[in-house]
């Protein structure tokens, strides 16, 4: 399976980027946060912030831009790493950040007693390290010198200090090659030695490093650099190293570089034997200006291909997912084997392979691996009456069969379709049930099927229980087979800790995206590497659950009526103006005029091309892909507001309301003495300073006097299931997905276009708004939509109100699950609030005194309280029972 490589983002470093540093030094954090941003969307997993630069006062720069990084949940979802030679810049910074932070750097340069202090102040911190290979002679060159410091430096922190190993990152020192000194040609294959020797003898430890370094010899030829550095991390990542500080939307990949300069530049990463009489530096250097100011050679596209054997055509045909040959060419293999069924097992999986050769090694793309999958699906499809009328009672070898289903209560399966996709582009036959299954229905397919595997998928959190609960009934039923675990709100922890546990007999596996789906099942099901993965990946999720209880120790909350006392109060007691109208209004929208709204990003995101668009389209590593899959999109887009395949219905309403504590009462008309709806908030609990409230949605509306509240609950996914139905009967899983990807879409360009009608007419609390898509699709304008199930109400089951209060089924076709999800998929519902102060935020964690309350006003008991907001809860109920029990 390819190495796991995490991106830590370089550009927020006021050493290495002058952008960057000229914000911060001009007290612009505002578009500083936008770098940030950008590096988050460009796929770095880990920020890397630091603040040495002379004329700034690093403590303060580094409390602020980590404090306006807390507030901007598309940057704080990524880890951060505090970055400075100066322990009071670390410090300042591990006083503020949220989370578990990475700590760059410590190092024995000034001795162990230094170390060891540094180390112990992490560890209180709850951080990780990156620990420097310099002690008190210097930074290590050689590859000797680097595996004896990190050896030394790890016994100190494990054995004496009691850090976690886990948390331990080494970084070896990544030095400059092609220097024109000698004693530097081996620098990058020192560092590629002792990465191995480190991933081998120092249990559990991480290797990290800053990869421009490598390159550095050739700044101002930015095309080689990046050669350099897609090559070095090539050998680097093979041989272990887990992390980098690198321009993760800026790197090449490895196969596309020139093939004259990557043996060149491979030459010297590797100090290979010269091949010349001249040095291999000399011949890269007398290389490099052919390459400065080039982006990589454009791909020609030509027919030479179909000039290749039959099999040959096929390859290229599933590789670049051609479907205008594939009958003709299945039609001329079938021709030349003696059963139609040979053409599958042979030039068809042959094919296959090479798809999930080149995706496994980040070569191909999701969009594309599906296009493959259809065109492999119309090969099959021409050859099965063939194998009907043959009636031989043989069937297809597969690699595995595997039952996949989106648990009961939940309807969303893009991801889920996915990953079946690309099990099937690697001969796996999958059993999809589809959505809302319950746990007894996997369960009998499963064994009806002989299946291999169950895989089940979620976005929802109370998708999480039902989880659970399948894998506490595998357990009773005596079951053993692996079981998967998929989905946006699933992931390693939560697997690791309340699903793993419930299933003795079998094992638990938690799958991140479908770029890992194929190696976890392969390794599952493999006759010699099973026992060995199963039991590798048991060892670290009781690591997991381990590390989990060490940072389940309570953290101390604000009591909940000093909470309530510090809630927000605006500076504008102004309340927005009365609406247009009191009660419902039913819609049905325009498809064209949603499509002119579509927020594209997201979109890539869905196929795992991470990226902003439209920059995404000239992006070195995924632009290709993304460009063809935003044609197929825009095709597809058009076809549907043409034909009309989907309809967009929607409602909105308003109503007199007032806070009421922390609750919002709706009222059914302006005597304001009948109640019609009561919306229970809930209130952060962090301890706050600097004078910052402790928020609930009900802060942003009047006690007292005259407000109002909006609601609003919108689909464009009628006709979508249908749609997406008749492509994968037809064996076209790529338009399918495609389908639905695009009604979501439109269902959040749908709950976009209706709020800025809302703001400019239907309340009209701005009329004379001036916004563009993009200010839109910023958010740029007054007033905020928060819905039940995320940050601000984190209660799912608030959404059964609001659907009451807006008739929603009958206005626009919407229903709810039994556990809160939207039908159909692709819909949007929230509430409208019109004070000019209002804005996003985060519940955060809560305690017990605020789920008592929260209960009392909900006429839940505590356990349904505690179960339907498990995720913020600030204990551990389970051990509440025990210790209430004993």
């Amino acid at each position: 399976m390819r190495p796991v490589f995490i991106n830590v983002g370089e550009r927020t470093n006021v050493t290495g980027s002058a952008k960057f540093r000229k914000l911060v030094v001009e007290g612009d954090y505002t578009a500083a946060l936008d770098v940030a941003r950008q590096q988050v969307e460009a796929g770095a997993q880990v920020i890397d912030v630091n603040m040495d630069e002379g004329l700034l006062d690093g403590p303060k720069a580094m409390r602020t831009f980590l404090n306006l990084i807390a507030a901007e949940p598309d940057i704080a979802r990524v880890p951060l790493m505090i970055d400075s030679s100066k322990w009071e810049v670390i410090e300042a910074g591990l006083k503020c950040v949220q989370g578990k932070p990475i700590v760059n750097s410590i190092s024995m340069k000034e001795g162990e007693e230094a170390f060891r202090h540094h180390a112990v102040q992490c560890l209180r911190y709850g951080a990780a390290v990156v620990v420097m290979a310099f002690d008190e002679q210097g930074q290590a060159d050689t590859a000797a010198r680097k595996i004896e410091i990190c050896t030394r430096a790890y016994n100190i922190l494990v054995n004496e200090v009691g850090f976690p190993p886990e948390d331990i990152i080494f970084d070896p020192n990544i030095f400059a090659v092609a220097t024109g000194i000698e004693e530097h040609d081996n620098y990058a294959v020192d560092f590629i030695e002792a990465v191995k020797v480190i991933k081998a003898t120092l249990p559990y430890a991480r290797v990290s490093g800053g990869v421009s370094n490598v390159s550095f010899s050739f700044r101002g030829n930015e095309p080689v650099r990046r050669a350099i550095h897609s090559v070095f991390l090539y050998h680097a990542i093979n041989a272990g190293m887990d992390m980098g500080i690198v321009n993760a939307g800026d790197l090449p990949v490895y196969d596309d570089i020139d093939a004259e300069l990557r043996e060149a530049v491979e030459d010297v990463i590797l100090n290979r034997r010269q091949r010349t009489n001249v040095s291999n530096t000399e011949r890269l250097v007398d290389m490099a200006p052919r390459y400065k100011g080039e982006k990589g050679a454009a791909k020609v596209v030509d027919l030479k291909w179909r000039e290749q054997p039959v099999a040959g055509r096929i390859a290229h045909a599933l590789v670049h997912g051609i479907t205008e040959f594939i009958v003709e060419d299945t039609e001329e293999a079938r021709a030349n084997v003696d059963r139609p069924l040979h053409v599958i097992e042979g030039p068809l999986m042959d094919g296959m392979n090479v798809v999930g050769d080149l995706f496994g090694a980040g070569k191909m793309f999701l969009p594309q691996v599906v296009k493959s999958a259809r065109v492999m699906k119309q090969a099959v499809a021409y050859l099965e009456p063939y194998m009907e009328a043959e009636k031989a009672g043989q069937e297809r070898s597969s690699a595995g069969r595997i039952l996949m289903a989106t648990v009961k209560g939940d309807v969303h399966d893009i991801g889920k379709n996915i990953v079946g996709v690309v099990l099937q582009c690697n001969n796996y036959e999958v059993v999809d049930l589809g959505v809302m299954v319950p746990a007894d229905r996997i369960l009998d397919e499963a064994i009806a099927h002989n299946c291999d595997i169950v895989g089940l998928s979620g976005l929802i959190t109370p998708s999480l229980d039902e989880m659970v609960f399948v894998a506490a009934e595998m357990e009773r039923r005596g079951m053993n087979l692996p079981l998967l675990i998929g989905g946006a709100t699933t992931s390693r922890t939560h697997t690791a800790v309340k699903i793993e546990p419930t299933y003795d007999r079998g094992s638990t596996t938690y799958v991140i995206d479908a770029s890992r789906a194929v190696g976890v099942v392969a390794g599952l099901l493999s006759p010699t590497d099973k026992a060995k993965n199963e039991a590798a990946t048991r060892e670290e999720y009781v690591r997991i659950r381990e590390q989990y209880a060490r940072g389940q120790v309570v953290k101390a909350r604000a009591a909940l009526p000093d909470a309530r006392a510090n809630r927000f109060k605006a500076e504008n007691p102004t309340p927005a103006p009365k609406p247009t109208f009191i009660g419902t209004r039913a819609f049905e929208w325009d498809l064209q005029d949603l499509a002119d709204h579509i927020d594209w990003t997201p979109f890539f995101a869905s196929w795992e091309l991470i990226g902003r668009f439209p920059q995404i389209l000239e992006d070195e590593i995924v632009g290709t892909a993304a460009q063809d899959l935003y044609r197929d999109a825009r095709a597809m887009l058009e076809k549907i507001v043409v034909e009309k395949w989907y309809t967009a219905k929607g409602v909105a309403g308003f109503w007199p309301a007032n806070a009421r504590g922390d609750d919002i009462v709706v009222w059914t008309d302006e005597s304001r003495t009948t109640e019609a709806a009561r919306f229970h908030g809930l209130r952060q609990q962090i301890a706050k300073s600097n004078g910052k409230p402790n928020l609930c949605i009900s802060d942003f509306v009047a006690e007292d006097g005259d407000d109002y509240i909006g609601a609003f609950a919108v689909t464009a996914g009628h006709g979508e299931l249908a749609k997406a139905k008749e492509f994968k009967d037809a064996g076209d899983d790529y338009s399918s997905i495609m389908a639905t990807a695009l009604a979501d879409r439109l269902a959040e360009a749908f709950a976009e276009r209706l709020h800025k009608e809302v703001r400019t007419t239907l309340w009209g609390y701005v009329p004379d708004e001036q916004t563009t898509v993009q200010d839109l699709i910023e958010e740029k304008y007054l007033g905020i939509r928060p819905a039940p199930g995320y940050p601000a109400q984190p209660d799912h089951t608030e959404k059964a109100t609001l659907f009451r209060l807006l008739d929603a089924e009958a206005q626009a076709g919407m229903e709810l699950t039994e556990s809160f999800a939207m039908n159909p998929p692709a819909s949007v519902s929230g509430l409208y609030f019109g004070h000019v102060e209002s804005h996003y935020f985060g519940v955060g964690k809560i305690d017990r005194d605020q789920i008592k309350s929260y209960a009392k006003r909900k006429g839940w008991d505590i356990a349904t309280a505690e179960r339907w907001l498990s995720p913020i809860l600030n204990y551990d109920p389970s051990k509440i029972a025990k210790e209430q029990a004993a």
